[in-house]
């Protein structure tokens, strides 16, 4: 919605212009196998207060070998329970000494105003680990 000339501004819109950012760290590991685990503290709950709000985010997934393994593990952005956008992948040359932060980067459209949850989100291969310094930064964009 613009703003026109002469329009008196409300406060709700003029707060609903500015950018509200947050941000989330791993508070626990986790080690595989295990299919689309939440990543334990990498989860927001933030209110939008208009519908089509849009966001944008960045994560960062610790995937760190404990072992020689085979297969892929990846990391995914997680919004009201459906997973969105392209996933961070990692493959293990084989050696446990692989330790690889990965990141992927993530823009979406939150259609509904509310109460919303983004978290993230790993599947892990056998003999690897998630660790601590996997991340979640959030953006969040509001039309007045």
């Amino acid at each position: 919605m613009p703003i026109y000339a002469g329009q008196v501004v409300t406060a709700g819109q003029l707060t609903r212009l500015q950018p509200r950012t947050y941000k989330a760290v791993a508070t626990g590991t986790l080690s595989g196998a295990v299919t689309a685990a939440d990543v334990p503290g990498c989860s927001i709950t933030l209110t939008t207060q208009a519908a089509g709000a849009i966001i944008t985010a960045a994560a960062v997934f610790d995937f760190d070998p404990a072992s020689a393994l085979s297969g892929l593990s990846s990391g995914r952005l997680v919004i009201d329970g459906a997973g969105v956008g392209e996933y961070a992948v990692y493959q293990s040359a084989g050696a446990s000494a692989d330790r690889q932060s990965t990141p992927q980067s993530y823009r979406e459209t939150i259609a509904a105003a509310g109460t919303h949850t983004i978290k993230l989100q790993a599947t892990l291969v056998s003999g690897m680990a998630l660790n601590l310094y996997t991340t979640l930064l959030v953006t969040v964009y509001e039309v007045v």
